[in-house]
């Protein structure tokens, strides 16, 4: 979520809040991104960033999962993994232990060097995450916990969950150490805690001092008044706590999680920014909350000692006004279809994230109602080229009216818009068409789907003649200087935006999010390239 070139800025800022350690989350899905291909190379050298923190005077927590959560695509797994029909993911079924053994093993081999008994800044190992809200099978959770002491963890392995009765009682181990996560006031947590163990070290595994968003909901600030409250109180008494976020970044790509809500709204997607109104914003920017955190840590160092200074600020730009004047259709990267009678899942199709186009051969014509069991997540249904319409799994839809002509193909456009991070309902979420397409009740039969992951834009033919969406529209800007910025999207539908060839991340008129941060780290002097999709 932090450009490499970014990591030490972010770190001293740390520092100079008066925090002495660095949790980190490794996601399974970017180190594994297919099965047995590791890559631990650029922005994924989890040895280089730990060095780094060493550098910078940090201790270093790991929580390499296997399940992350952190509103990541499917909370860290990979998306392979549903490729198995039969798959339980965070489970003892060994079809899932298996693969997740091989990659603890291969990530442990980067990190044990690191660990203090070693000489190195990392100290503790978090076993899986919170997974007493998801479960209590001891079997499973012991199985992973044997993962990391067979494969060279020699430091304190631990645990986090609510303080709640029944998350503790299912999410711990009684060899392990055991933390808890909130986000208010602490007291009431450790006195939860206390009735399930007492005599031992406390700490906040997450202190939650801000929120995420989803699309189409409000955005999400933190109570200052509450949380600096909460870490007065946590520092009288020598309890550890881990902010959450002191720093977010971004889910640049295709990288955002969701949530499901068992209760009214169903699946609800989360944005691209990773802001989580933390201290240190997404950019790396000092928020005015800044100040007020270091000042109530300031109050308990020790005799004598002081917090370093911050960092010089990093440069920041304001592009000017962009014309895109080049269009390119989207249907320009159609490349050869799978043909099936029933509709395929993205996971069939051996495809990750992205968009699917589904075809059907010509209807006859009239109205009819198009239902879709069950579309996941976002559809655009066009007929012989023309939009009849949308289909919106965040808002509860199944399906629409259409009047069909009869003269061109029926396409289904399906947009990936993040596999569900928490919850149960994470051992279920594949995506495109899951089950079939009905009209007047009637199935459809006789699909061609085109897979259309996006990870290049190369092949893409751009002229000034206009192509209705979707398209790609591409301008240039020229800068005498980089720095970093926010690309402004009002105005603008629903899509996605890249420049100089990097996925910046989603944007879509519903809000809250309205610009994508684009790190001066990836603009260069001269001209830069930014497509709209």
């Amino acid at each position: 979520r932090v450009p490499r070139m970014y990591w030490r800025d972010r770190m001293q800022k740390m520092r100079a809040m008066g925090l002495n350690t660095l949790c980190m989350y490794s996601f399974w899905n970017m180190h594994e991104p297919r099965p047995g291909e590791f890559d631990f190379t650029g922005n994924l050298d989890i040895s280089a960033y730990i060095r780094t923190a060493q550098e910078e005077g940090l201790w270093v927590i790991v929580r390499p999962g296997p399940y992350s959560c952190a509103e990541w695509e499917f909370g860290g797994y990979p998306a392979w993994l549903f490729k198995d029909p039969e798959i339980q993911v965070r489970t003892k079924d060994p079809r899932f232990l298996e693969p997740a053994g091989r990659y603890i093993r291969r990530l442990m081999a980067e990190v044990a060097p690191w660990q203090i008994t070693h000489g190195g800044p990392v100290i503790l190992c978090q076993v899986e995450n919170e997974y007493g809200s998801f479960g209590a099978d001891k079997v499973y959770l012991d199985a992973i916990r044997r993962i990391f002491t067979d494969n060279h963890v020699g430091v304190l392995l631990y645990t986090a969950d609510g303080s709640e009765a029944k998350m503790l009682a299912g999410g711990t181990l009684p060899t392990l150490a055991s933390v808890i996560n909130f986000g208010g006031a602490p007291q009431k947590e450790f006195e939860n805690f206390a009735r399930f163990r007492q005599g031992v070290p406390r700490m906040c595994g997450e202190y939650w001092v801000g929120w995420f968003d989803h699309w189409g909901e409000k955005h999400h600030t933190g109570d200052n008044k509450v949380h600096l409250a909460g870490i007065d109180w946590m520092l009288e008494r020598n309890i550890g706590f881990n902010l959450y976020m002191v720093h977010g970044g971004t889910s640049f790509g295709f990288m955002n999680g969701a949530n499901f809500a068992t209760v009214g709204k169903g699946y609800e997607p989360t944005v691209t920014s990773y802001d989580y109104d933390s201290p240190i914003d997404e950019a790396g920017g000092i928020a005015p909350k800044f100040e007020l955190y270091r000042n109530v840590i300031k109050k308990h160092l020790a005799p004598g000692e002081t917090l370093p200074p911050l960092p010089a600020p990093l440069p920041r730009i304001e592009i000017p006004r962009v014309e895109l004047k080049e269009t390119a259709a989207l249907r320009q990267l159609l490349g050869k279809p799978v043909e099936s009678e029933r509709p395929l899942k993205f996971e069939e199709l051996g495809q990750d994230y992205g968009f699917v186009l589904y075809r059907t051969r010509a209807r006859k014509a009239g109205k009819a109602r198009l239902e879709v069991t069950e579309l996941r997540d976002y559809g655009v249904v066009f007929e012989g080229g023309r939009r009849l319409g949308s289909i919106d799994r965040r808002l509860l839809q199944t399906g629409l009216d259409v009047t069909l002509t009869g003269e061109g193909p029926l396409e289904i456009l399906v947009e990936n818009m993040g596999r569900i991070n928490f919850g149960p309902k994470l051992l279920e979420d594949r995506k495109g068409i899951t089950e079939r397409v009905t009209l007047d009740g009637e199935a459809v039969t006789g699909w061609a789907m085109y897979s259309l992951p996006l990870a290049t834009l190369d092949g893409l033919r751009f002229s000034e003649r206009r192509a209705g969406a979707p398209a790609f529209h591409r301008g240039y800007f020229e800068l005498a200087a980089t720095g970093d910025t926010f690309i402004d999207m009002r105005g603008w539908g629903k899509g996605l935006v890249w420049v100089n060839g990097r996925n910046l991340g989603r944007h879509w008129s519903v809000g809250p999010q309205r610009s994508l941060y684009c790190p001066g780290v990836w603009l260069k002097k001269g001209r830069n390239e930014v497509v709209v999709l």
